[in-house]
């Protein structure tokens, strides 16, 4: 309690003594501080690119690459631009890194059941591959699937043989790949729209459940809706493909699609290697469960796949989640250990080759830091999303 006999500070000097005033300030200082500071190194840095006779800017993404990309989604050459050779990193990257957290995911989920079956031969297995493979570093499970593995196989004259229409050597992967006459955008469109009316009609079945105790035969009426758009868009654009089968001529294969052994290395060692994480996880989250939850289910004669599915896994989903959310993040970040074996990802090719040829490390390095940020921002939003979505079904 202030002294009545002491007089009430005036001026400015009153506004030292008021607690929220001074938090105003001092927060104003450390941002006056962070912002000089920033300051200072951009006309730092500025002045050494001005010494070392590199411009800055983006300019250099509108100028010819001048180079190869063993491995590309989109039409490139070497006569493609920087900007070009960017978006084929970009999309190299995302599509190791969908297929790795999808395959991830579901082998992860079966390792943690596993990892509690009453079968004891089961669970010490998929115990022993946990540890072995969250204890390797991600880098040597890399190169050891990339030279142990994938460079032994025989060249394609003594390819491994899968059934007559796909084969395996050192080159990679030679399967049978669709060649789209007409039609393919008018196709994908389609079956893009009938998941997500598939997946819209799941909801509504689950809430009418709910709601009124009747269930439906989601998994028939869902496929059915996720089949009809592609086949009425396939009936109405006429659409025709064509399947290029992979035939050996001379020294290599004509024909097919190829998945490159660097592609396989990546996709393989990140996949078991995450697995491992997500088994962890999930165990963890089944753990969770009060054991009274499967013992009432059990107790009303559900068999115990039911009383996992319909039980256990729901409530167990709420703390799986959220670090199911940081192993995929960390699983896209973990891709760009891909340029050690040579995969053309977005940091081999942007963030290496073209920064080698243009030195224009500044303005690279912070678009691939940009690009890492807003993939985990988006993966992190999905998964949030989802995991509110849980909670409200598990109430």
């Amino acid at each position: 309690m202030a002294d009545p006999a002491t007089p009430e500070p005036k001026g400015p000097s009153r506004l030292l003594h008021d607690r929220r005033w001074r938090a105003v300030i001092a927060q104003a200082a450390a941002f006056a501080l962070v912002a000089a500071l920033l300051a200072c190194a951009g006309l730092n840095m500025a002045r050494n690119l001005e010494r070392a006779g590199i411009a800055s800017g983006f300019g250099f993404l509108d100028q010819v690459a001048g180079f190869e990309i063993s491995q590309t989604l989109i039409e490139y050459s070497r006569a493609s631009t920087y900007a070009r050779a960017f978006w084929v990193g970009l999309l190299n990257t995302l599509a190791v890194s969908a297929v790795c957290i999808a395959a991830s995911t579901v082998l992860g989920f079966l390792l943690g059941l596993l990892r509690l079956s009453p079968n004891w031969l089961a669970a010490r297995l998929a115990g022993v591959y946990v540890e072995v493979v969250r204890n390797v570093p991600l880098l040597l499970q890399i190169l050891f699937w990339y030279i142990a593995v994938l460079n032994p196989l025989p060249p394609p004259r003594q390819a491994l043989d899968l059934g007559g229409v796909a084969y395996l050597c050192n080159r990679g992967l030679v399967l049978p790949w669709p060649q789209w006459e007409r039609g393919g955008l008018a196709v994908g469109l389609a079956l893009a729209a009938g998941l997500a009316l598939a997946w819209g009609f799941a909801a509504w079945a689950r809430r009418r459940r709910v709601r009124t105790g009747r269930s439906l035969p989601v998994w028939r009426l869902g496929a059915l809706l996720a089949a009809l758009p592609p086949a009425l868009a396939w009936a109405l654009a006429d659409a025709r493909v064509e399947w290029s089968i992979p035939a050996l001529s001379g020294f290599n294969f004509r024909g097919g699609g190829t998945v490159e052994p660097e592609f396989i290395a990546l996709a393989l060692a990140l996949t078991l290697y995450t697995a491992g994480f997500i088994a962890e996880n999930v165990r963890a989250g089944i753990q969770a469960v009060p054991r009274g939850q499967i013992e009432a289910a059990a107790s009303l004669g559900l068999r115990p796949w039911r009383v996992m599915r319909l039980v256990v896994v729901p409530q167990a989903m709420r703390v799986i989640i959220p670090p199911l959310t940081s192993q995929h993040m960390t699983l896209v970040k973990n891709s760009s250990l891909a340029v050690v074996i040579g995969y053309p990802d977005l940091m081999s090719v942007f963030a290496g080759t073209t920064l080698n040829q243009t030195g224009q490390a500044v303005e690279i390095i912070a678009i691939t830091m940009l690009v890492y940020l807003a993939v985990s921002i988006v993966i992190s939003l999905i998964m949030n999303w989802y995991n509110d979505a849980m909670a409200l079904k598990g109430r």
